[in-house]
């Protein structure tokens, strides 16, 4: 709810209510607030990608991954039903009622991601590609503490600025979806609520990128991290140990 509605606001207001940095704002926040909100119950998993990661290396267990991607599918569909309800009045007057998906009136990608014009199809994946591996390595350092992990209660907030980071650094050729649960729910929200299948074929028939890169992209942060610092650390004291599995299925 907290991105889509930066991005309404960046689009529909054509510049007045807000700029790149508020969008990447926008997400940051809603990111930290998301892990506050569900990190005691389910370790806060927001990124079906960083899910799928944390099962293939054993952080979870498989049989919970239906309930998470479920969970994670509907919060996502839900916040683009949401932002099309607060900004409908915007949009209507924005698009004189034609909401498309390319064109000097085009709304789609308030809600979903779309490489620009500029960009060819590996360098968007490439991207998106990178960026995951920043946000996997990342997160996996925040929660790290056997090395020099965040202090007690601020994760949430540093998670957040990562994101803002990678915005800010990596935003401007894909949007940096970085996460399919945040990219395809909406897409299948505007597919139905009046954008039509072409949020499906625009960007050379862009919306599989960003389900295919993030989870590729995780794995490699996974293994990069595994190589070049968990396999390094330190032992901790068994004291320690109860303490590290609270945030062993954080993302």
């Amino acid at each position: 709810v907290f991105g889509l509605s930066s991005v309404a606001q960046v689009v529909l207001g054509r510049g007045d209510f807000g700029q790149h940095l508020s969008v990447n704002l926008g997400f940051g926040i809603g990111v930290t607030l998301g892990i506050h909100a569900a990190g005691g119950i389910s370790g806060a998993h927001l990124n079906a990608a960083i899910t799928l990661t944390h099962c293939i290396f054993g952080n979870l267990p498989w049989r919970k991954l239906p309930a998470y991607l479920i969970g994670q599918f509907l919060g996502s569909f839900t916040a683009a039903a949401t932002v099309f309800g607060l900004y409908y009045d915007a949009l209507y007057n924005y698009t004189k009622g034609n909401f498309t998906v390319t064109g000097p009136t085009a709304t789609a990608s308030i809600f979903s991601t779309y490489p620009a014009p500029y960009v060819s199809l590996p360098g968007a994946f490439f991207t998106e590609f990178t960026a995951t591996v920043m946000l996997f390595l990342g997160i996996q350092i925040i929660h790290d503490e056997k090395n020099n992990g965040a202090l007690k209660g601020t994760q949430a907030l540093l998670t957040g600025i990562l994101v803002l980071g990678i915005g800010l650094g990596m935003g401007m050729n894909t949007g940096y979806a970085i996460n399919p649960s945040r990219d395809l729910p909406p897409r299948v929200f505007t597919a139905i609520a009046g954008w039509g299948m072409e949020v499906f074929t625009a960007g050379h028939h862009w919306w599989w990128v960003p389900l295919t890169a993030p989870i590729l992209g995780s794995l490699a942060g996974a293994l990069i991290y595994k190589l070049f610092i968990d396999f390094h650390n330190q032992p901790v004291l068994e004291s320690g140990n109860e303490k590290g599995q609270a945030v062993v299925e954080t993302s």
